[in-house]
């Protein structure tokens, strides 16, 4: 199976033997990001630094004229990817015979939400996400249209990945993230995802819901799990607490919200790109799921998309409903980390990769040769070598 590597510029640049020692790797291509959150990251080899904080929000890349005079654009990345930092990578890469693919995070962007607080999902006590940028605004889907248009088609790009094109929710690992003290459980998550600002409240209105009781029934459905009841998992849980008409209404407005975000998107990039290249959706089987791996329809994404990139960190499960469509061409990319003390398994990627092929999987992505260590690393060049 074809595999590749998630990276980041600054992984490479200023480092003369970096596109080099990851090519060695066995891999035939590199998912550069171009547009990223915040982040604090490990540069374990890099000659110059070892820590790259990443303070906000950024594509690493000079923007163009499409974002003049518009209240909603990207920010410019600081010290930490100056210039072209994505196309000088990206050209050591090329160079050394990589396939470079571009890595774009969409709806994730806690300097947005900072500087306008309008954009946020609002949750139904009141509570502002600053990182997760409402996907029902209108300015902010024009927003993250042009985004996946201008950060996925950069020169010499084969093709690319877009993340977090769906709704985020109250998952984030935000710095010093301190939410795990009661366990929400699949059901509780997706009531603290919900919605309720102004576009959200008129969408469940288009729905027969009243946003006001709505919220309130929200509020009511959380309280047993805050006192510590279990939760029943799955979207049974969800209708066992909202209700199941009241629990369908706000999914069906989500899920057509989500929908019609990617197909837009989707038919953007695929119309500023060149012939041949491809576009895949970091997604989730599951419909109401939220975050980096937003929920899709397996059937409806591969009718619009290239193809997916699967989580498979608990396991290869989340494969088997994108492979069973059987959609002729589509690409279905099994995402493994293999960064040890991020808890991943680079000892297991050939078993992995094998359990992957088992159900249909066709290519492999590996998260994240910029962090792994240098027995990392090695696992992957054994792993990569014996497939």
């Amino acid at each position: 199976m074809k595999a590749s590597t998630f990276v980041y510029p600054w992984d490479v640049n200023g480092d003369p033997e970096a596109a080099g020692r990851i090519a060695a790797l066995g891999v035939q291509q590199v998912t550069l990001a171009s547009a990223y959150h915040s982040t604090r990251a490990l540069s374990p080899r890099h000659p110059r630094h070892r820590i790259v904080t990443a303070e906000h929000a950024a594509v690493l890349y000079p923007t163009d004229g499409r974002w003049e005079g518009r209240v909603l654009r990207p920010y410019p990345a600081g010290d930490w990817a100056p210039g072209d930092a994505y196309g000088e990578a990206a050209a050591a890469l090329t160079d050394a015979g990589l396939e470079v693919h571009t890595w774009v995070v969409l709806a994730h962007n806690s300097r947005l939400g900072a500087d306008h607080p309008g954009t946020s999902v609002i949750n139904a006590y009141g509570d502002r996400y600053p990182w997760a940028p409402c996907i029902a605004q209108p300015a902010t889907r024009a927003y993250l249209v042009d985004l996946a248009v201008e950060a996925a088609v950069r020169p010499g790009a084969r093709g690319t990945e877009l993340e977090s094109l769906g709704w985020y929710g109250l998952q984030h690992l935000h710095a010093h993230d301190k939410t795990g003290g009661v366990g929400l459980g699949d059901a509780g998550m997706y009531l603290m995802a919900l919605c309720f600002c102004p576009a959200c409240r008129a969408g469940y209105g288009e729905q027969g819901l009243d946003a006001d009781e709505l919220a309130a029934a929200v509020r009511e459905a959380l309280e047993p799990l805050w006192q510590g009841a279990p939760d029943d998992g799955g979207w049974a849980g969800v209708e066992k607490l909202l209700g199941e008409a009241r629990a369908a209404a706000t999914r069906a407005w989500r899920d057509d919200t989500a929908r019609t975000l990617q197909e837009t998107a989707v038919r953007a990039v695929r119309a500023a790109a060149p012939d041949g290249f491809q576009i895949l959706l970091h997604a989730d089987p599951v419909t109401y799921h939220v975050g980096a791996n937003p929920g899709v329809d397996p059937a409806h994404i591969l009718s619009v998309a290239d193809g997916v990139v699967v989580p498979c960190v608990g396991g290869t499960a989340l494969l088997t409903p994108f492979t069973e469509q059987g959609r002729e061409g589509a690409v279905i990319a099994a995402n493994f980390p293999v960064v040890a003390g991020m808890g991943g398994s680079p000892e297991a990627l050939s078993a992995n990769a094998v359990q992957a092929g088992r159900r249909g999987a066709t290519e492999l992505r590996l998260y994240h040769a910029g962090l792994a260590s240098d027995g990392d690393l090695e696992a992957v060049r054994s792993a990569l070598a014996g497939l």
